[in-house]
């Protein structure tokens, strides 16, 4: 049997998970289906679990790569930014249509939740990181409420987004919360 290295496997990882968050856009958690899964990704269903698992460990991969790519961008320009990426970019993002899904099983699969909430503490500890180290917020908020609160402006606008809202009032929109989160700096 031929080795594969470890630059090879991780190769063929990420395509999976590139192909198969197009596949978890097009047709949610349950709609993906392991023959879509399987179509989409051009793999046999035994190299896609090779890898993952099962089909809830590839969609919590996808959540992972993407929370650690909000990280960097959420290190180095803030939460707000990663909004400004997905409008930018929607093909890119359309992936997080599927938040409806994530969102329900939160709330209805314990398991779920906890596997969810690993997956998204790098992010989490970005945001907590990006809004305690930058002198430009707010100090007469806790970080934990603007973290909060940019939280559930990024729920809301992934709804928006998914729902096909104008991204002219959406970029103003983020504009706002953007004024909302940093100190206000008075005339002389």
């Amino acid at each position: 049997m031929p080795i594969v290295s470890d630059e090879e496997l991780a190769r063929r990882r990420s395509e999976i998970i590139d192909a198969a968050r197009k596949c978890f856009a097009h047709y949610g958690f349950e709609g993906a289906t392991v023959a879509r899964l399987e179509e989409a990704t051009g793999k046999t269903r035994g190299a896609i679990f090779h890898h993952f698992g099962d089909k809830e460990s590839l969609f919590l991969a996808i959540a992972e790569a993407d929370a650690q790519r909000q990280a960097e961008v959420v290190s180095e320009r803030g939460l707000v930014d990663v909004m400004r990426g997905m409008l930018r970019d929607q093909e890119s993002n359309d992936w997080f249509t599927t938040r409806a899904e994530i969102l329900r099983r939160l709330r209805t699969d314990p398991v779920f939740e906890a596997r969810w909430r690993k997956h998204q503490e790098v992010l989490d500890y970005a945001v907590r990181q990006r809004l305690a180290s930058n002198p430009q917020m707010r100090r007469d908020v806790p970080v934990e409420v603007v973290q909060t609160y940019l939280e559930t402006v990024l729920e809301g606008f992934i709804t928006k987004l998914a729902a096909g809202e104008a991204s002219e009032r959406l970029e103003g929109m983020l504009d706002l919360v953007e004024q909302s989160v940093r100190t206000l700096s008075h005339p002389g």
